[in-house]
């Protein structure tokens, strides 16, 4: 399902040299040195604890690194965190979305919030929930929408700004496999029209191989490997997937479902793992 583009070799859209977090005595992101190609589809794959929520929130300026540098789109996340920020979109873990608005309601907060003129808000809201397949949904509350239609509105509500760097923490925890498969079209579409640069992190092997052009491996901090997911199998051996990849590196894997029902629940909890 990966694209066929070929991201550009020589525009880094992410770039980390060692990049470090520390909570007290703790080092859970560990001189993490990382490069991710403009319009490349980039994974972060590891078990709970393996330091990839902390990774993206240093990425998106929600938390200062302890050592090392970062840039996002040519601006550096210590020194010129504003400039990052106009630069990303962020679809976090935790729910976003508020229930309580229409589909239409919360577009229009994420334009307001994101300093959209006022002018264009109501052709880049319509916009958004045509990419998103939300059009008849528009008018509806949040509350009400499944799983899979939240992801896409928060998706939608990340995209407003047309940004030139996507951060996915987790896109499809605790949607069915058919939810997940329609996010998986969603985010290759951003690539494919709009050469969007993307990050995602996530714990299924299935959603790597189907999403990302290259994949590095988290563990205890440290980024292990990274490569094309036929690279890593190579490298494990003949007839080697991406299970096998991971479990010689990490030890084992962690793959997760559920339904709406638990969306909130499973992302609320992946939250405090990292």
């Amino acid at each position: 399902m990966a694209s066929t583009l070929s991201p550009s070799s020589d525009l880094l859209l992410i770039e980390t040299m060692g990049l470090s977090r520390d909570f007290d005595t703790r080092t859970v992101v560990d001189a993490v040195t990382l490069q991710v190609r403009a319009g490349e589809v980039f994974g972060l794959i590891g078990p709970n604890g393996a330091g990839k929520s902390t990774l993206i929130k240093m990425l998106t300026t929600l938390l200062p690194p302890s050592r090392g540098t970062a840039r996002v789109a040519g601006a550096d996340v210590r020194t010129d965190p504003r400039a990052v920020r106009r630069h990303i979109g962020y679809v976090p873990q935790l729910l976003s979305a508020d229930g309580a608005l229409t589909g239409y309601e919360n577009l229009l907060l994420s334009a307001r919030l994101y300093l959209i003129p006022r002018a264009e808000r109501a052709q880049r809201i319509r916009d958004a929930l045509e990419l998103t397949e939300l059009t008849e949904a528009a008018n509806r509350p949040a509350q009400h929408y499944s799983g899979g239609m939240l992801r896409r509105l928060e998706i939608a509500q990340s995209m407003l700004h047309r940004p030139e760097v996507l951060i996915m923490d987790e896109p499809t925890v605790g949607l069915d496999p058919v939810a997940r498969h329609a996010v998986w079209t969603h985010v290759q579409d951003l690539r494919d029209r709009f050469g969007t640069t993307i990050l995602i992190t996530t714990h299924a092997m299935e959603e790597a191989e189907a999403l990302c052009d290259r994949i590095g491996i988290l563990h205890l901090g440290r980024l292990e490997q990274v490569g094309t997911p036929a690279e890593l199998k190579a490298a494990v051996g003949p007839g080697a997937t991406l299970d096998d990849v991971f479990a010689a590196i990490a030890g084992h894997d962690v793959d997760l479902g559920g339904d709406f029902r638990d969306v909130r629940r499973t992302r609320r909890s992946l939250a405090q793992h990292g």
